[in-house]
This record gives structure tokens, C-alpha cells and sequence, in this order.
């Protein structure tokens, strides 16, 4: 399994409505298109109105490649920049877990 986490914070509340917007119509083509994404989920913080929490789980290293590979995806990491304020990645290896086979 390969993941990240990445915490967006976004310019104001009107670019966070507008980044919502994005992120949901990229999700679905995700959810339709993406077999080898095991999880993809985006939460807001609570408390925080301007920062969203992605977690993403993929089966290994090549399928997060292909999934950054998708017009779709590239496509929002274009438009996603002119919502945010800051962007922080943290690249994960999972080591346990609920819910999610691990032999895949």
C-alpha cells in the first residue's frame, strides 16, 4: 500500500466553496475511474472552515502514478492553486489497518 495525506488551507471562504466544487467533481471521476485507489477521502477540519484533510490510500506506488497520469487529476492540481494559501504533504506507508486489505 502506498498513501499521503495532505492538508490544504485555502484562501478564503468563497475559494474554499469554489475548491469543494473542484474536489467533488474530481472525486467522482476518481471513484468511476480509479480501481487501484483504495481510498480516497476528504474531510474538513473541524474548527478550521479553510482546511481540508485528504487521505489517500492506493494499492502500490503504480497506481497512485496512474492516477496522477488522469486528465481529471491533472486538471484539479491546475485549478486547485488559485484557492490555496498553503499546501503540506506527508507521504505514508502503512502499517496496519481496519477496513482495508492488505493484500492487495
Amino acid at each position: 500500500m502506498f498513501g499521503l495525506m495532505v492538508r490544504f488551507t485555502c484562501n478564503d471562504e468563497s475559494a474554499a466553496a469554489a475548491f469543494d466544487e473542484l474536489v467533488a467533481r474530481t472525486g467522482e471521476l476518481i471513484r468511476v475511474n480509479e480501481p487501484g485507489t483504495v481510498v480516497y477521502a476528504v474531510h474538513r477540519v473541524d474548527g478550521r472552515p479553510l482546511e481540508r484533510i485528504f487521505y489517500e490510500l492506493y494499492r502500490d506506488r503504480a497506481a497512485f502514478e496512474e492516477h496522477e497520469s488522469k486528465d481529471y487529476v491533472k486538471h484539479f492540481l491546475a485549478k486547485r492553486e488559485q484557492y490555496l494559501a498553503a499546501t503540506e504533504v506527508d507521504w505514508l506507508d502503512l502499517v496496519s489497518a481496519k477496513g482495508v486489505d492488505l493484500e492487495r
